[in-house]
């Protein structure tokens, strides 16, 4: 098959339904329209669509550094909060869990701190205070026992507040450091201070440790912008910077302002809890941006690379819209040619009845009257041993039962039209659609064949849908066998479902068009009456039933349906 076929649309070269589409839409005229249009109206919105995207994705790409810096931030935060809550906490637990006599002895001291250090890391030396500022104990590389620390400011605040992380400064040490205090409260009003002293370098780690960009700084202040760890643009600990300090807030917060090089920067924010430092990202703003400037230029490369791209898109686009019109048309028509069809089954529904209804009166009367002619003959025995007389009233009988047998399959193949969801038996009901086929059969020496396995269930469908099916595709299966032919049908239980396989041994349906037999108005049998839409309505009510249909064909061999019926009724569609 050659791939033209495959890529023309189906509106295109379909000659076969011509007549019922005259007083419809001009396809290819309508989809050269659709082309040209959508083509001529798309470019000055591609340029509008550019510079409104140029626009916007400025504007995001400088949110998105905001909204990184300000990410970066506030992780950051929450490592320097973690870092010095779990070192207070370690001092309070060692000062809940020691009474001052157990601190006082200098070996349980160094054992607390080789403990620390052990255990979290950054623990430079411990100390004990007494109430008055003395320090009783200490254990560390300094010499600071004995030292009064009553009028330091740590002191004070430890008093008031029970714990305090200090600010670096230099001290007695003389060397920059942080300290952790924590008071315990002692019986009488008497207590003590448990004081250690955090390694700046390893504090120092947490913020050189960030991963920012050539021109990035990252650092720590305090409140009065004097600087807590060494900054890359700023100078070493404890030098006073002039960049502006927010009022204090709960949040991290991003401000933007031109630095001494004229270049704007992204300065972020966070303020430590329960301590005096501020947490201070600085970045370069171009430097952020170069991503979204190395995107700007490649803009207009794209720009010619899309309008080629929309030539396609747009054409894919016309076509799908036109053959879904034309779709929607073939399934309109295919609409109107079922209700007509279904008009016209519920007329012959009615004639039927009414037909069977007429016959049967006069069938009951002749029965009536032959009955009683052979009474008579009986009775008076006048005429009792006449065979030839009473063989032909007892053909009389016998033709009036068959007739009533016939008259009977017509008023239940009408009282089914109509939908009517009852319990069904596929094996009786299949008996009763091959039952107005029986004739053709015998005339054409069509030999039937019906098996039926054990454990076929009976479940709720509709009876009429049912009966039409089967005519359906027993009528395709007389239609395509020659005298002599067989029809096999085999109705098999499944997971859920009844499966009916109907086997002939007819003519069989090519290959090119085994896909298209369920297609409204597609017929192999052009030119014979055939109007193609048998199958295509037999495939809707199987799919009203909730089932499907498969099918199976060789040229020459025969075609095989396979008709698989939930159990269950499935939901109704709102």
């Amino acid at each position: 098959m050659p791939l033209s076929h495959h890529i023309t649309p189906s509106f295109w070269n379909r000659d076969d339904m011509k007549s019922h589409f005259k007083s419809l839409f001009n396809y290819r005229k309508l989809w050269r329209f659709a082309v040209l249009l959508t083509l001529g109206v798309s470019l000055l919105p591609l340029l509008a669509v550019a510079v409104i995207d140029y626009t916007i994705t400025e504007t995001a790409a400088e949110q998105e550094t905001v909204l990184r810096t300000s990410r970066l931030v506030s992780n950051t935060r929450r490592i320097i909060d973690a870092f010095f809550d779990e070192r207070l906490h370690a001092l309070m637990f060692i000062a809940a869990d020691n009474t001052m006599p157990d601190l006082a002895y200098e070996s349980r001291l160094w054992d607390v701190l080789l403990h620390l250090q052990g255990s979290f890391g950054g623990f430079v030396d411990i100390g004990v205070i007494d109430a008055n500022g003395l320090q009783l104990n200490y254990v560390g590389p300094y010499n600071l026992l004995g030292r009064d620390y009553s009028k330091q400011d740590w002191f004070q605040k430890t008093l008031q507040k029970g714990t305090y992380i200090s600010e670096v400064s230099t001290g007695f040490r003389g060397v920059p450091h942080i300290s952790i205090s924590v008071r315990k409260d002692l019986p009488g009003g008497e207590f003590f201070i448990l004081r250690a002293t955090i390694d700046t370098d390893r504090f120092n780690q947490i913020v050189k440790g960030l991963y920012l960009a050539s021109r990035g700084d990252a650092f720590i202040i305090n409140r009065d912008r004097v600087l807590q760890t060494p900054s890359r643009n700023h100078g070493d600990v404890l030098t006073t910077i002039d960049l502006p300090l927010p009022p204090w807030s709960a949040s991290s917060e991003v401000i933007e302002i031109k630095g001494e090089s004229g270049r704007l920067l992204s300065i972020g924010y966070a303020y430590i809890h329960r301590t005096p430092f501020v947490l201070v990202i600085v970045k370069d703003r171009d430097e952020l941006l170069s991503s979204w400037h190395s995107s700007r230029r490649s803009l207009l490369g794209f720009l010619f690379i899309s309008i080629g791209i929309m030539v396609l898109v747009l054409v894919g686009v016309a076509t799908m819209l036109v053959n879904r019109i034309h779709l929607a048309d073939l399934r309109r028509v295919q609409a109107l040619r079922q209700a007509e069809h279904a008009s016209k089954m519920a007329s012959i529904g009615r004639l039927a009845a009414g037909v069977a209804h007429e016959i049967n009166n006069p069938l009951a009367i002749i029965g009536e009257k032959a009955g009683l002619m052979k009474d008579i003959f009986v009775f008076e025995g006048k005429y009792a041993q006449d065979k030839r007389l009473m063989g032909l009233a007892d053909s009389i009988l016998a033709a009036v039962e068959r007739g009533g047998a016939i008259t009977k399959r017509l008023l239940g193949f009408a009282r089914h039209i109509d939908m009517s969801v009852k319990s069904v038996d596929v094996l009786e009901i299949i008996k009763e659609c091959l039952e107005f086929l029986h004739k053709e059969a015998e005339f054409r020496s069509i030999e039937i064949n019906v098996q039926s396995d054990e454990n076929v269930p009976v479940f709720e469908s509709d009876h009429g849908k049912l009966q039409q099916i089967f005519i359906n595709i027993f009528n395709n299966a007389f239609a395509a066998m020659s005298e002599g032919g067989h029809l096999n049908v085999h109705i098999t239980p499944g997971e859920g479902e009844v499966v009916v396989h109907i086997s002939d041994d007819g003519c069989g349906i090519p290959k090119e068009d085994l896909g298209h037999i369920f297609e409204p108005f597609f017929s192999t049998k052009k030119g014979e009456g055939g109007t193609g839409l048998g199958l295509s309505i037999t495939y809707g009510l199987v799919q009203e039933l909730g089932g499907r249909i498969e099918v199976e064909s060789t040229v020459g061999k025969g075609t095989t349906f396979h008709v698989h019926l939930p159990t269950t009724r499935p939901p109704k569609k709102e």
